[in-house]
């Protein structure tokens, strides 16, 4: 008889028996796309936010089970292109008609795209199949998690992280005004690996660290609902993606909307507002290059003796477009602009890696990134104001408020979302911003979803969608700041540093035990 085989990291001697076989490599590929399957029903469209604790925990397993780190890469690899492309298969829709690609290379490049993005759910599973075999599975694998989740921006494109799915669960919220929504992210991870060691019967004492969990009602409650004690005026304007645009008809469209904005805000018996919005639109709206826009864009400050906020393209001194908001005064003169900083992947600038794929843009040229956040001060206010996808970025966003913003306002164009879940997804994700930093958070958009956030990330008003109209919400301006806004991304930092040395700590101690033994 041969000698016997010794277990490796996060193994028993029954899996590691069947080592190698077909039946436990199909086993193990099931249960990490069980893990893809039930991260997409987390979120819109399916939005089933109570399987957020549950969703890692099959892929745990497998990463557990699996002692071969290159299966345990493809393992996760294979989950990721499933899992975006479930939950991000709105941009294969952008790519195919906005962009002009057509269907088949449409879904070409946005299987690209998914392969691109699945090297982080690969490097996670790889590197949790080095933790799941210590007391310290439940805190190593949730860093793991967390850190790599944090590192989704910096490499190219941050979506959906799974904290946003708590977004209305009481006592997991009261975490983000100090980690952010990384903290939510960790404890739903925490849970997922205890049910996976759990389920791999392991020793019951490693589910200590659960203990930890009823440490949240320490923290301070969410603030109580309450209406917002000042007013402002959004036009959705919800202006078709795809219409020809001739002078005539643009002074149709801006007469029309200013008309129906004065309208709101000249409402009889209501005060004036604080503000006048609108938002990103798919028109030419070019404030500095227009003159009659810009006209236009003046009269209406004057006449409603009332700020206004809109999304134009400016340029930059050699002529590239910025995406950029302007805010002019009462009197309808220049207060502030601010560019966008974060720009969309293959709808603003196409990656480096993909320069064969369309624009979605007709500007003559890529955007390019603003250079500096920009905080609209007005008699004696300070407005946060950010566009469209930034939304995605707690580091950003935390910034305005770091630098005094009162109140976040949000423009934005999902009407290239279609009728997909994206526009639910964009939504639940501006809602976590605005409880990580304690502000009312104003959505003004094309064509849905416009909304009203409380600081607690409520929604307190939405406008219908798809839908013409002007109308006032409710805000308030709010001046505390929150642990997350003055001290960042500690957390799920700390967490990508204290995960990384968990992992490194097993794989290499176990070498040396091997080393040792022979």
């Amino acid at each position: 008889m041969g000698q016997p085989v010794s277990a490796g990291p996060g193994l028993d001697s029954r899996v590691v028996a069947g080592r190698g076989g077909v039946r436990n490599t199909m086993a193990n590929l099931a249960l990490a796309l069980a893990s893809a399957g039930l991260l997409i029903l987390t979120f819109p469209g399916p939005g089933l936010a109570w399987l957020a604790p549950v969703a890692l925990t099959p892929l745990l397993i497998a990463a557990a089970r699996e002692p071969n780190p290159w299966r345990r890469l493809l393992l996760g690899e294979a989950a990721g292109i499933v899992y975006w492309f479930g939950v991000c298969t709105w941009i294969q829709f952008v790519l195919s008609y906005h962009g002009g690609m057509g269907e088949l290379a449409g879904w070409a490049c946005f299987l690209l795209f998914c392969i691109a993005k699945a090297a982080h759910l690969a490097v996670f599973t790889w590197l949790a199949g080095y933790v799941m075999d210590r007391w310290w599975t439940l805190p190593a694998a949730a860093a793991l998690w967390t850190g790599i989740e944090r590192t989704h921006g910096p490499l190219g494109f941050a979506w959906m992280a799974l904290g946003n799915a708590g977004i209305d669960m009481d006592l997991p919220m009261r975490l983000a005004p100090w980690t952010g929504v990384y903290g939510l992210s960790f404890v739903f991870a925490m849970i997922a690996a205890a049910l996976a060691s759990a389920a791999l019967r392991k020793p019951r004492r490693r589910l200590a660290w659960l203990a930890v969990l009823p440490a949240l009602w320490l923290l301070p409650p969410l603030p109580g609902p309450a209406d917002g004690a000042r007013e402002l005026v959004v036009m959705q304007p919800n202006v078709p993606l795809d219409k020809s645009w001739d002078s005539a008809s643009l002074r149709r469209t801006v007469d029309r909307l200013a008309l129906e904005t004065v309208a709101a805000a000249m409402e009889p018996g209501s005060a004036r507002p604080e503000l006048l919005v609108w938002p990103e639109v798919p028109a030419p709206f070019y404030y500095e290059t227009d003159p009659r826009f810009r006209t236009a864009a003046q009269n209406l400050a004057r006449l409603t003796r009332s700020p206004f906020l809109f999304g134009t393209v400016a340029y930059t001194r050699d002529g590239s477009p910025l995406n950029s908001a302007q805010l002019l005064d009462a009197q309808g003169r220049p207060v502030a602009r601010y560019d966008k900083m974060f720009l969309v992947p293959f709808g603003e600038f196409v990656p480096p890696l993909f320069g064969f794929v369309n624009r979605i843009t007709k500007e003559a040229g890529d955007f390019v990134p603003g250079r500096k956040i920009v905080l609209m001060s007005l008699d004696g206010r300070r407005y946060g104001v950010f566009i469209c996808y930034e939304a995605v970025f707690p580091h950003l966003v935390r910034r305005f408020a770091l630098r005094g913003a009162e109140v976040f306002v949000n423009l934005s164009n999902d009407g290239y979302f279609g009728r997909s879940a994206a526009r639910r997804q964009h939504l639940l994700i501006a809602r976590m911003r605005a409880a990580e930093n304690r502000r009312w958070l104003i959505r003004a958009t094309n064509n849905g979803i416009t909304a009203a956030i409380d600081p607690a990330g409520r929604l307190r008003q939405r406008f219908p969608e798809d839908v013409e109209m002007a109308a006032r919400l409710d805000f308030s301006y709010v001046r505390e700041t929150t642990f997350y806004t003055r001290h960042g991304d500690w957390f799920a930092w700390g967490c990508l540093l204290a995960g990384l040395l968990a992992a490194a700590s097993r794989r290499f101690g176990a070498v040396y035990h091997r080393r040792e033994n022979k």
